[in-house]
This record gives C-alpha cells, structure tokens and sequence, in this order.
C-alpha cells in the first residue's frame, strides 16, 4: 500500500471467525498437500525416465511385390459383351475364362478371315517357288550361253589361225608365181634374141610368148587369192567382234530376266512374309475374344455390366485379387523425418481392428504391435505431401495376423534413440526435429 491515505485503521484478524478455525482443523487439507507433494515429486522423477524417439507414420496394408496387387483386367481389343462366365467373388485360375466378346470392326467380321489369309499364304509361297525355279532356270541358260560364247570363240580363233596359215601359203604361191614369171620373162627375150640371130625358130618364140602369158595371168590369179585370203582373216578377226558382242547381248538380256524374276521373288517373299503378320494378328486376335484371368485370384468387383455394351481397346473389364501374395504395409512419413530413415531398420506396427495399447515412448511397454523392416523409401514426395515408405513384416519377430486385408488401415512407428522425458518435452515445444541416429552396424570380416 501507498499510505497515502489518513486512514490508518487496521482489518480485525480472521481468527476471531468460527469458519476459519474449523478450516484449520480439517484434515483432507493436509492429504491434499501431501498428494500434491508426492505428485509433484513423481513428476519429477519422471522428467528423468528413459524415452525412445521414435517416427510416426499412418498408411495402409498393401503387398511387397507389385504384381501381387489388387489389379484390373483389360481388354485389349474393342467388342461387344457377349457372355460372363464368372460373378463378383469368384474364385478363377489362371486361364480361366471370365468374358466373351464378339468382334465390332468389319475389317475382322469374316468368320473364315484366319483361313482365308492361310490359302492366300500358300498361293503367294508356290508363286515364290515359280519365281525360285525361273531364277533358276535363267541361271542355267546365262551358263549355256557362256559356254556356247566360248565354243563359238574357240572356233573363230581357229579360222583366224586357218585364214593366217592361208595367208602364208598364198604369198608363198605368189612368190613362187613372180619367180616363173621371171624366168618366163627371160627365157622370152632370149628366145627373140636368139631367133634374131637364126639360131631359134619363130615357132619356139611363140611358145615361149604363150608360156609368158600363162604366168601373167596365173600371177594375177594368185594376187587375188592372196588378197581373197587376206579378207579371210580380218572377216575372222570382225566375226570375234560379233560373237563376243552378240553373246554379250544374250547374256544381259537373261541376266536383266533373272534380276527382274529374283525382284518379283522379293516382292512375293514380302508379301508372303505379310500376310504371314497378318495371320498371326488374326489367330492371336481370335484368342482375344475370351477374356481370361492372369493370375490366380478372387473377382472383386465387375467394373463393366450387362450383355451387348461396347468397349475400346484398353478398358478395364473386372479387378482381381491374387490369392497369394507378401503382406506389406505402405505408410507415410514427413519430410522432416525421412532423412532419419534408411532400409533396413526395425520398426513397429499395428493395425486398424486389431486390439492395441501403444505407449510410443515406451515400446517395451506396448501390446498388440508388430515388428517389420524397411525395404524401400520412395524418394519423390506423394501428392499428400509426404513420403512413401514400405515395410515388410520382420521374420524374428512375432508373425503378423493372418485375419489382415489388402487395404485395412496400420500406424507405424520408426524407434530412434534414448533420451530422457524433460528432453523430450523441450525438443517437442521447441520444434525441433528426433536426434540424428544412425544404428550400429555389426563388422563383418571379409573373405579371402
């Protein structure tokens, strides 16, 4: 108080009321301090227990292999729905047949179309066979007509040689021939110069005349079998010009028939190879009018319903349940705690329907949890803005329940390090994110 008034009187003391002595002696007050007391020193004591940081995360049951996942089946060609072999909750094998359906386009409506395109096949591969046996044949003839070539050859450089040899023999003649004339020539105008004289008579001039006009006109004779011979042999020569350019022509004209005949063979070797593609399409597309099971498994639910609707290529007709599958557990954590995680480290798990007591500070404390193992952390974050984690069940721990569906709900929780509670608390009201831990690894001694 300011005392800054002048009254100076004084309260009367709260003793002198009945009230206050009687609440002085009752004794609930004083168990009441001493609860607080033992309360306050409990709590103390407490702040110093041993608490596990841990990571939470929520997600669902799901299975460790992708194939072994809830998964839709697909037409993969258009149609009409024409019969359903199976209903929702079916058991079905692989192979089984689920759906029918009739075939849409025209291009595919012939009943006899796989057949047809067969008989089309065998005409196309005996007109291959037909081409086969003309680019034979053509081979045989461009070899028949070399060897010919070669023969006719063969015989002109043997004329050539005759009209040579010919030649020789004619000049020899004509030689010969000039030499009688010479002498023919001389004994003439001996004779004259001796008739003169008077010691021939005229009548041996005249013989010797005739005689000298015989070798004239045999010389020129010769001249023209000489010359005749020498036109002999460049006609030789001008024939093996001709032979080799007429079996030439031969030649080119079988090898431009048997390049044409081996461009048709190609062609139906193509075609045949086709319509080969085509029959293939055809029979598998006659395979895709039964819709059958990929897997063993349970129909969930028929997406498409009713008989005689039209579906595309690619729609989802039902979606199965494998019946065998490795349960997993796909949970989702912040990104403030992923870089806390790696594969392989233990953490525990409960499910949605399964009765539990969880203290997540204390694990060892907690009832109805399961033990699994990191096998794979997404490294893009989901669309719920956090990342997606994997585990699968841990094989020393307790065996997860048998009753879990694909799809129930599970909460997971990754166990770091030990700190005390007060730490704990500051850590959660500050903000700040689990101790960094890295768990020990056991050496392993390395082999030789």
């Amino acid at each position: 108080m300011l005392n800054i008034s002048d009254n100076k009187t004084k309260l009367p003391p709260l003793d002198r009321f009945s009230t206050v002595k009687n609440l002085v002696n009752r004794p609930h007050y004083k168990i009441l301090n001493k609860i607080i007391v033992g309360v306050s020193i409990i709590g103390v004591i407490a702040l110093f227990l041993p608490w596990t940081q841990n990571i939470s995360g929520s997600g669902s049951v799901t299975t460790l292999r992708p194939d072994q996942r809830p998964q839709s089946i697909q037409s993969v060609i258009s149609g009409r729905l024409e019969k359903w072999y199976v209903q929702e909750g079916d058991f079905v094998k692989k192979g089984d047949t689920i759906l029918f359906i009739s075939e849409i386009k025209e291009d595919y409506m012939d009943p006899n179309l796989v057949q047809n395109t067969r008989n089309q096949i065998d005409a196309k591969k005996q007109s291959l066979q037909s081409y086969g046996s003309k680019v034979s044949t053509l081979s045989d003839q461009i070899q028949a007509i070399e060897r010919e070539k070669v023969l006719k050859l063969e015989q002109a450089q043997n004329k050539i040689k005759q009209s040579v040899l010919k030649i020789k023999s004619d000049s020899i003649d004509l030689v010969a021939v000039r030499t009688q004339l010479k002498i023919a020539n001389t004994q003439y105008n001996r004779s004259v110069q001796l008739n003169k004289e008077g010691l021939k008579p005229l009548t041996d001039i005249e013989e010797k005349r005739l005689k000298l006009q015989e070798v004239e006109a045999k010389i020129i004779t010769q001249e023209n079998k000489y010359l005749t011979s020498k036109n002999e042999f460049i006609n030789a020569k001008v024939e093996i010009n001709r032979i080799s350019a007429e079996y030439a022509e031969k030649v080119s004209k079988a090898n431009s028939d048997k390049f044409t005949a081996l461009s048709s063979q190609y062609d139906t070797d193509a075609q045949v190879n086709k319509l080969e593609n085509q029959y293939a399409n055809y029979s598998i597309r006659n395979g895709m009018y039964y819709i059958k099971a990929s897997q063993n498994g349970y129909i969930n639910r028929a997406l498409q319903s009713g008989i005689g609707e039209t579906i595309k290529e690619g729609t989802p007709i039902a979606t199965i349940m494998p019946s065998k599958y490795d349960i997993a557990v796909e949970t989702f954590v912040n990104p403030i705690d992923l870089p806390l995680l790696r594969k392989g480290e233990k953490v525990r798990v409960w499910f949605d329907g399964w009765p539990t007591i969880v203290f997540s500070g204390w694990p060892n404390m907690s009832y109805g949890t399961f033990g699994g193992e990191i096998v794979a952390i997404e490294n893009f974050i989901s669309v719920n803005g956090k990342y997606r984690v994997l585990i699968s069940p841990d094989n020393s721990d307790d065996k997860w329940p048998e009753q879990l569906s694909i799809g129930a709900g599970a909460q997971t929780i990754a166990l770091l390090e030990n700190v005390p509670v007060w730490f704990e608390l500051w850590r959660t009201l500050n903000g700040f994110p689990p101790n960094y831990y890295k768990p020990a690894v056991k050496p392993t001694t390395e082999k030789k």
